[in-house]
């Protein structure tokens, strides 16, 4: 196994003061995607008809899908933990947001909190985890 790479995608490139603003984009993000993530379960109906609206194919399988990766996406934000991994399949995310819903509707949400989450999430990928986070943890075990 190759614990460098490992290492590497847990570790914070930033340190300091610096990390402080990496914390602050990293747990606000995280706390933006889960609270997104909560109307694609309560309010299934709505988010279903929205992703027939854009086109999105299995429309069904779709909401609840998009609504797991925002849910455990954001709590892995939050947490620190994985936060290279989380910010790559967000990112993902927000580029099928801007493909389907951008695309279609347009607004302010879709062509511009989408795209500012876009590039939120390759700070992160850059960055990584920041402070308080369980990367930290999580590279110092395998240090040991």
């Amino acid at each position: 196994m190759n614990y460098g790479l490992i290492k590497k995608t847990l570790a914070s490139r930033v340190e300091g003061r610096a990390a402080v603003v990496t914390t602050v984009v990293r747990v606000a993000a995280g706390v933006f995607f889960i609270s997104v993530s909560i109307s694609k379960f309560t309010d299934h109906a709505k988010e279903l008809a929205d992703f027939h609206r854009y086109g999105v194919p299995i429309a069904d399988v779709a909401v609840y899908g998009i609504g797991t990766i925002e849910l455990i996406g954001g709590i892995a934000l939050m947490l620190g933990l994985l936060t290279r991994v989380a910010a790559l399949v967000l990112a993902g995310d927000m580029i099928g947001a801007i493909a389907t819903a951008g695309r279609v509707e347009g607004g302010s949400f879709h062509l511009g909190v989408a795209p500012t989450l876009l590039v939120a999430m390759l700070f992160l990928l850059w960055a990584g985890p920041g402070l308080f986070a369980c990367d930290r943890r999580l590279r110092s075990a395998l240090r040991r």
